[in-house]
C-alpha cells in the first residue's frame, strides 16, 4: 500500500500542474459557504449584541409593563424591595410647533433614576435623569420635520415646553418596540400638566428594576407575578430585552439560511459536474497510474486528496468572507440593522457552514470519483465513447449518508425544525422532479421519429445519445429559470400589495384617545372640513389575556404555536354590530340590544392557534380587573384595509366599569387632510393623529428591505445555477469535441454544428420555461402568502419578461460554451482521444 505522504506528493504535483479543471468546484463551494457563513454570522452577531446589551436595551434587569394604569403603592413597595426602580410612562401625543404644524410623536416621561443602565446622550453630551422642569428633549427627526432648534417652544397637550436638547442616543430605544413617530422626552413630574392622560387614555407605564448581582431576574418576575396575580402586567427580563426584534431576526435568519443552503445544494450539482469534467481531462493520467501498478484505491485517494484540498481552500475562503460579512454589511447598511454587531468571530455559524460545504463536496464529488475508480485502464482510454461506470452500492450509501447528514444538520440547527424540514423537502422534491424530467426528455427524444433534416436529426440525437449531458442541463436550466420566476413573482406581488391594495382602501387618519363625551363634536369637526367624509368611531381599551378554555396563561410552560395574542397586552373593543371588514365563520352575533353576561367574538386564526371552541371561556385583564367572557362566534378579518380591526370584540356592557376613550378612522380627500391635521389636535389636545400615509411609508420600507434580503440570498442561488450550467457544458466538453471533429470530417460546417447545438438548447429552454413557470409561481406563492401573509398577485408581464430573459440568458450561455468547440482541429483532437 502506497503511503499517504507519497500519495499527497503525487496529488500535489499533479494539482500544481493543472488546477484549472477544479475551478468550478472551488467557485461553487465558495459561493455557497460564503452565503451561509455571512447569513449565519450576521444573525448571530445581531442576537449576540441583543443578549450582551440586554440590560441597556431593556433599561433594567427586569421590566413590568402596565397598560393604561400606574403601579399601586403596594406594587411599588414590592418593586423597591427587590432593587432600584425606574418608572417611565410612554404614550402617543401630538407635538405642536409655534407655526401651527403638528406631528405625531412618542412622548416619554422619565424619573430621576433613568436610565438604570446605559447612557442617555444628547448632541451636547451625556445626561442622567429627566430634563429640567418645563424642558423637553426631542429626537432629530422631530426637530427636522417641525423645524425646531434648542431654545424653541413645542407644545404637548396643554403644556408648552422649551427644547433643551436634541437626542443623540436613547439607550432603551430598541426595547420600546415599534413606534409611529419620533421620540420626545420630558420629566415625569411635568406629565400631569399636559393633561394628556385622562381616564381611558391609551398609555403604558413601565417599571424597570436594577437587581443585586446575585438576583435571578426570571425568578423575581415570577415571584412578583405570584404576589400580584391580578396585576395584568407584562414581564420582560434582560435575557430577551427586545423579544419582537429577536424573533424577527431569528426567523428571517433561518429563512435566508435555508435559501443559502438551497444555493449550496444547487452549487453541489456544479461540484459534481466540475469533478466529472476534471476527471475526464485526467483520463491519460488515471490510465498511466493504473498501468504502472497503482491499484484503484490508490488512484482514487490521489484524486480525492486533490479534490479535498481545493474544497478546503474554497471553504476556508468562503468562511473568511462570511466572517467579515457583519462588519462589511454594518459599514454599508448599518442604519437598517436594529443593532450594529461588533467585530467578532462566531464559531457556531462558521462551523455549520463549513460542515455544509464539506458534506456537499463529499455527496456530489464522490459519485464521479468512485465511477472513475472502478474503470480499468483500457476502459479509461475509451471513456469518451463508453462513458464512466455507474457508482457502486457503497458509493450510493456514502452519498446517502452525506445527504442525510445535511438534512439532519439543517433541521437540528433550525429555530423551527418543521419549517426547515418542509423547506429541505421541497428543495429535494424540486431536484428529484428535474432529474426525472431529464430522464423523461431523453426517453421521449429516443422514441420520436427521426427528422428528415440533418440539423434537426442531429439536435434530437444530442438529447438522448450515450453520454449526453441532458440530465445535467435540465437540472441547471430548470433551477435557474425557476429562481428567476420566483424572484419576479415575489417582488411584483409585494409591490402590488403596497402600491395598489393599501393606498386605495386606506383611510386618511387614525385618531387615538378621542373622549367618549366628545364623539359628536369630533364628527361635526370632520364634517365641517368635508361633508362627505367617512368617520368610524369605536371604543378602545387595552388588556391582556389571562385565561382561555380553562387554561391560565401564566401557568403555561410554553405558548402554543402561533399564539402571539398571548404575548403582552392587546387592543380590545366592544360593538353591538358586526364590525366593518369582518365576516362570521362560526357561531352567531349577539342581538343589538344584548344586556347579558359578557360574550366575545374571536378572529378565526387566533381561535385555531388557541384551540378555542364555541362556548369556551376567555378572560382578559383590563386595568387590573379580570373580565371573563364566553366565546360566541369566530370571524375572519380584512387586516389589509387599514381599518379598525380587532382580534377580540366583546359584547356591549362588558367594560362598563372601565374608563376608556374612542378611536376613529377618518377618510377624506387629500385636499382636506392638511386642514384636519391642524384642527383636530387643536380641538382635542389629548388626541393623537396618525397619518396613514406615514404608516404606509414605514411598512413599505420594512417590506422592501425584507424582499431585498430575500432577493440577495436568492441571487446567490441564481449564480450557483449559472455555475451548474457552465459545469454541465464543461463536463460534456470532451464528447462535444469528439462529435464536432467527426462531423467536420463528414463535411459539416461550423454553422451546422452550432445550429444543431442551438436547437438542442432551445428545445430544452422552451420545455423548462413551461415547467419553471409553474414551479416558480408555486414557490413565490408560498413565500408571499405564508411568510408575508399577503395576497398573491404577480405581474404577468414582468414575470413573463423575466422568464423570457432568463431563458435567453441560459441559451446564450449554452451557445457561448459551444463556440470554442468549433475551433478544435481534427488532427489534434483525434490524437488526444
Amino acid at each position: 500500500m502506497i503511503p499517504l505522504a507519497t500519495l499527497w506528493r503525487i496529488a500535489r504535483r499533479d494539482l500544481a500542474a493543472r488546477i484549472r479543471g477544479l475551478r468550478l468546484l472551488a467557485v461553487c463551494l465558495f459561493l455557497g459557504v460564503a452565503t451561509l457563513a455571512a447569513i449565519g454570522s450576521l444573525t448571530r452577531g445581531i442576537t449576540s449584541e441583543l443578549e450582551t446589551r440586554g440590560q441597556t436595551i431593556l433599561g433594567g434587569d427586569v421590566e413590568f409593563g402596565l397598560p393604561q394604569r400606574e403601579a399601586t403603592p403596594e406594587e411599588m413597595a414590592a418593586f423597591r424591595r427587590e432593587g432600584r426602580v425606574s418608572a417611565t410612562v410612554r404614550l402617543r401625543a401630538m407635538a405642536n410647533a409655534p407655526d401651527g404644524e403638528a406631528l405625531l410623536s412618542e412622548l416619554k416621561a422619565i424619573d430621576a433614576a433613568y436610565p438604570l443602565y446605559g447612557t442617555m446622550r444628547l448632541e451636547s453630551g451625556a445626561r442622567r435623569g429627566p430634563p429640567p422642569a418645563g424642558n423637553i428633549w426631542i429626537g432629530k427627526d422631530l426637530a427636522s420635520r417641525l423645524d425646531l432648534e434648542v431654545g424653541n417652544s413645542v407644545k404637548f397637550g396643554e403644556k408648552a415646553f422649551v427644547v433643551g436638547g436634541i437626542i443623540a442616543d436613547e439607550p432603551d430605544r430598541l426595547g420600546e418596540g415599534f413606534t409611529l413617530g419620533p421620540v420626545a422626552i420630558i420629566g415625569l413630574s411635568d406629565l400631569p400638566a399636559t393633561r394628556l392622560i385622562q381616564p381611558g387614555s391609551l398609555y403604558e407605564s413601565k417599571y424597570r428594576l436594577r437587581l443585586p448581582g446575585s438576583a435571578d431576574p426570571e425568578a423575581v418576575g415570577k415571584r412578583l407575578t405570584a404576589a400580584f396575580p391580578d396585576a395584568g402586567w407584562d414581564v420582560t427580563d434582560r435575557s430577551n430585552g427586545a423579544p419582537g426584534t429577536r424573533r424577527f431576526i431569528e426567523r428571517m435568519g433561518q429563512f435566508l439560511s435555508l435559501v443559502g443552503l438551497a444555493a449550496l445544494v444547487i452549487a453541489g450539482i456544479g461540484v459534481g459536474n466540475g469533478v466529472a469534467s476534471y476527471l475526464a481531462g485526467k483520463r491519460p493520467g488515471l490510465a498511466t497510474l493504473k498501468i504502472l501498478g497503482a491499484d484503484s484505491g490508490a488512484v482514487m485517494r490521489i484524486y480525492a486528496l486533490q479534490i479535498l484540498a481545493v474544497a478546503a481552500a474554497a471553504i476556508i475562503a468562503g468562511l473568511a468572507v462570511g466572517a467579515l460579512a457583519p462588519t462589511i454589511i454594518t459599514a454599508i447598511a448599518g442604519d437598517v440593522l436594529p443593532v450594529k454587531p461588533g467585530l467578532a468571530l462566531y464559531p457556531l455559524p462558521l462551523g455549520v457552514s463549513a460542515a455544509y460545504g464539506l458534506l456537499i463536496a463529499v455527496a456530489f464529488a464522490l459519485p464521479p470519483l468512485a465511477a472513475a475508480r472502478q474503470v480499468p485502464a483500457a476502459g479509461l482510454f475509451r471513456a469518451t465513447v463508453d462513458g464512466l461506470a455507474r457508482p457502486e452500492r457503497r458509493t450510493v450509501l456514502a452519498v446517502g449518508a452525506a445527504l442525510a447528514a445535511i438534512v439532519a444538520l439543517a433541521v437540528g440547527t433550525a429555530r423551527e425544525p418543521l419549517f426547515a424540514l418542509g423547506f429541505v423537502g421541497a428543495a429535494a422534491g424540486l431536484l428529484v422532479l428535474l432529474v426525472g424530467l431529464g430522464w423523461l426528455v431523453r426517453r421521449v427524444a429516443s422514441r420520436l421519429p427521426r427528422p428528415e433534416r440533418p440539423l434537426l436529426r442531429l439536435a434530437l440525437a444530442n438529447l438522448h445519445r450515450p453520454g449526453a449531458a441532458t440530465g445535467a442541463l435540465v437540472v441547471a436550466l430548470g433551477l435557474g429559470l425557476t429562481l428567476f420566476v420566483t424572484l419576479a413573482a415575489i417582488q411584483t406581488s409585494i409591490t402590488a400589495e403596497i402600491a395598489r391594495t393599501v393606498p386605495q382602501r386606506a383611510p386618511s387618519f387614525f385618531v387615538l384617545d378621542v373622549p367618549r363625551d366628545g364623539a359628536a363634536r369630533f364628527r361635526a369637526l370632520v364634517a365641517a372640513a368635508d361633508p362627505k367624509a367617512e368617520v368610524n368611531l369605536i371604543p378602545a381599551l387595552r388588556g391582556s389575556i389571562t385565561e382561555y378554555a380553562g387554561q391560565r396563561v401564566d401557568a403555561l410552560a410554553q405558548l402554543p404555536e402561533g399564539a402571539w395574542v398571548l404575548r403582552g397586552d392587546r387592543g380590545l373593543t366592544y360593538s353591538a354590530a358586526l364590525p366593518q371588514g369582518s365576516a362570521l365563520v362560526g357561531g352567531a352575533w349577539w342581538p343589538a340590544d344584548y344586556k347579558g353576561p359578557p360574550l366575545v367574538s374571536v378572529e378565526q386564526e387566533v381561535a385555531k392557534s388557541l384551540g378555542l371552541k364555541l362556548g369556551d371561556t376567555l378572560t382578559v385583564n383590563v386595568l387590573g380587573v379580570e373580565v371573563q367572557a364566553k366565546v360566541a362566534s369566530f370571524r375572519t378579518v380584512e387586516w389589509d384595509n387599514f381599518g379598525l380591526n380587532y382580534v377580540l370584540v366583546f359584547s356591549p356592557g362588558s367594560f362598563d366599569a372601565a374608563p376608556h376613550n374612542m378611536v376613529a378612522t377618518v377618510a377624506v380627500p387629500p385636499a382636506a387632510e392638511t386642514g384636519l391635521a391642524r384642527s383636530i389636535p387643536r380641538a382635542f389636545p389629548s388626541a393623537s393623529l396618525i397619518a396613514v400615509r406615514d404608516v404606509v411609508t414605514q411598512v413599505t420600507g420594512l417590506l422592501t428591505q425584507m424582499s431585498q434580503a430575500i432577493a440577495a440570498a436568492a441571487s446567490i442561488a441564481i449564480l450557483a445555477g449559472i455555475a451548474v450550467l457552465i459545469g454541465a457544458i464543461a463536463a460534456s466538453r470532451e464528447r462535444r469535441v469528439y462529435d464536432s471533429v467527426i462531423l467536420k470530417l463528414l463535411g459539416a460546417t461550423r454553422g451546422q454544428i452550432l445550429g444543431a447545438q442551438g436547437v438542442e438548447y432551445g428545445v430544452l429552454a422552451v420545455v423548462l420555461a413551461v415547467l419553471a413557470l409553474g414551479l416558480g409561481l408555486a414557490s413565490a406563492w408560498y413565500v408571499v402568502t405564508q411568510l408575508f401573509d399577503f395576497r398573491f398577485a404577480p405581474d404577468p408581464l414582468i414575470v413573463g419578461l423575466t422568464l423570457l430573459g432568463g431563458a435567453g440568458l441560459s441559451f446564450l450561455i449554452g451557445i457561448a460554451g459551444s463556440w470554442p468547440l468549433l475551433s478544435a482541429r481534427p488532427a489534434r483532437a483525434l490524437r488526444s482521444l
